[in-house]
């Protein structure tokens, strides 16, 4: 699995997977998740499209240094991707804190995106989530990744599998096997510190845009996926019935269909203005 370097000179994993000959489609993971928290998308759009998913500085195979983080270096991290890879643009979706890394790659660095799926994700700070990510932060370095696991899990899975306690590992064995307790830190303070400058500059994206959320998210709620949609001309909300904040994982199968239509749909419109 290769490496590239980001420009600080920090080690960025990533993996190549899908179909060789595919459109690029570029995978970012939220706060604390790796490029597995894809597994459930890895065939389903990997027969479609070239695969690059990334692990964020301080998860994964990535180096993982002391804070503090910044989420414009991470999301230029992402495009370090790119340029290691050759290429010039890609499809690129993010899911939650990923979700911010797409926003401003795109607003960034438009002219390296084709299109732009945001899941379960926002666009502005709200101060309840300020102090619950800070709280979280400060679990983790106090308590360890047990211990925040444990607080977060009704943030990130739906009632029905909480309940009975079958937590996907690819959700949440990250935190709690892989994840130094710094790096969880380092990241969860990266987005409280992020500014809300970049929603101003949603407006100016161009590229088609998908907006996915599940109803019984209630770490980045409804409410926001309709911000972006509203800011971000032409964007498309696709809203999934019963589906918490990982629904990439526990709605894996509409998910999937809606967003592997929307790529087929963006891809056939970037091919044509290219023709």
């Amino acid at each position: 699995m290769p490496f590239t370097a980001a420009d600080d000179g920090t080690r960025i994993h990533y993996e190549v997977a899908g179909r060789s000959d595919g459109a690029p489609l570029l995978l970012i993971q939220g706060l604390g998740a790796d490029r597995r928290a894809w597994a459930a998308q890895r065939y389903a759009l990997g027969r479609r499209f070239r695969l690059l998913l990334v692990d964020n500085r301080g998860a994964g195979r990535s180096d993982k240094p002391r804070g503090p983080y910044d989420l414009e270096v991470m999301a230029g991290d992402a495009v370090a991707v790119l340029d290691a890879e050759g290429i010039d643009r890609a499809h690129v979706m993010g899911a939650s804190m990923g979700g911010v890394l797409s926003q401003i790659i795109a607003v960034r660095h438009p002219h390296r995106v084709r299109s732009l799926v945001l899941a379960c994700t926002a666009c502005h700070h709200h101060d309840w989530r300020v102090e619950l990510l800070r709280g979280w932060a400060d679990v983790a370095e106090q308590r360890g990744m047990r211990a925040l696991t444990a607080s977060a899990l009704r943030w990130l899975v739906g009632p029905r599998m909480h309940h009975r306690l079958r937590v996907p590992f690819g959700l949440l064995g990250p935190l709690v096997l892989d994840l130094p307790p710094h790096a969880f830190a380092a990241q969860a303070r990266a987005i409280v510190a992020m500014s809300d400058d970049v929603r101003g500059e949603l407006c100016t994206i161009a590229v088609p845009t998908l907006v996915i959320v599940g109803t019984q998210d209630i770490l980045t709620p409804l409410a926001d996926a309709e911000e972006l949609a509203e800011l971000i001309p032409g964007a498309e909300l696709s809203v999934i019935t019963g589906a918490p904040h990982g629904l990439m994982i526990e709605a894996a199968a509409p998910f999937n269909e809606r967003v592997l239509a929307f790529l087929e749909r963006a891809t056939a419109v970037s091919d044509h203005e290219a023709a």
